[in-house]
């Protein structure tokens, strides 16, 4: 690989697994040296370990406001700076008609997703304003774009983390930070729950299958100065889900309504 990330110091929550741990992989062979934050110990350490000196585990509750300050303070302690930070980690909700939802993962799931994300932000530009600057990549999802059913607060919990990554690039540009939000979409993870070759058939115009790869390049490239003139951007990873149905699917609706609209014989 490249040294896209050569001389920068970032931090990935979440980054035990998944699209986190694909990124992780990724900025280290970009030349960047990474904290690992998670509440998973043994897979953070693990991967830690097996990355070398480039990388360092730190375990952290994103939604405690102290212990994402201590992972800020030890990333600037153990690799001298902080320069990207990758507002990651996130957990699913109920995947429960509205009406069957009982919200008792509600709470949980906006403390992780969305204030952990808040919190991420504002202790990592903190730091980058006395120091020149940095990017700041937050992991929303098309779920925060695109209406569906079921999962109602992990949906509104995502919007949420794009309205948010908007509204502190215009609050941060002037210290020369970056936000910027990705959405990734049918992308296998250790959350995902549903039949994924079934909905990318149906919802995805590009019949490939993503991966957490793919998420972790779009990253790379929002951490790097190729996108120094890009903030406030929410950039789908999904195939093109968001922008429209397949066309066999279309084609399917179309001559369905062909078939409803030819007149009767009497």
């Amino acid at each position: 690989m490249g040294e896209e990330l050569a001389g920068k110091v970032a931090v990935v929550t979440g980054g035990a697994g998944g699209i986190g741990r694909a990124t992780v992989e990724r900025f280290t062979e970009e030349g960047a040296r990474v904290v690992i934050a998670d509440v998973d110990a043994d897979a953070g350490a693990e991967l830690a370990s097996e990355l070398g000196d480039v990388a360092a585990f730190k375990q952290t509750d994103v939604a405690d406001a102290d212990q994402v300050q201590a992972l800020v303070d030890y990333t600037v302690e153990r690799f001298g700076g902080l320069h990207v930070m990758f507002n990651n980690a996130g957990v699913a909700g109920a995947m429960v008609r509205f009406l069957h939802d009982d919200l008792h993962d509600f709470d949980r799931v906006m403390r992780v997703n969305v204030l952990g994300v808040m919190l991420g932000s504002q202790r990592a530009a903190r730091h980058m304003k006395e120091h020149g600057g940095g990017s700041i990549i937050n992991c929303a999802s098309i779920a925060g774009i695109n209406a569906g059913t079921g999962l109602a607060g992990y949906r509104a919990a995502k919007a949420a983390v794009i309205h948010l990554s908007r509204s502190i690039a215009v609050d941060l540009a002037q210290y020369r930070i970056r936000v910027n939000a990705i959405a990734p979409g049918n992308i296998q993870t250790g959350m995902t729950t549903y039949d994924m070759d079934t909905v990318t058939r149906l919802t995805q115009p590009l019949p490939r299958q993503g991966r957490t790869e793919d998420v972790a390049n779009a990253v790379v490239y929002l951490a790097s100065d190729r996108s120094a003139q890009i903030t406030g951007v929410v950039l789908p990873i999904d195939g093109g889900t968001t922008a429209g149905p397949p066309a066999s699917q279309v084609k399917m609706m179309l001559s369905a309504s062909a078939k409803e609209d030819r007149p009767t014989q009497g």
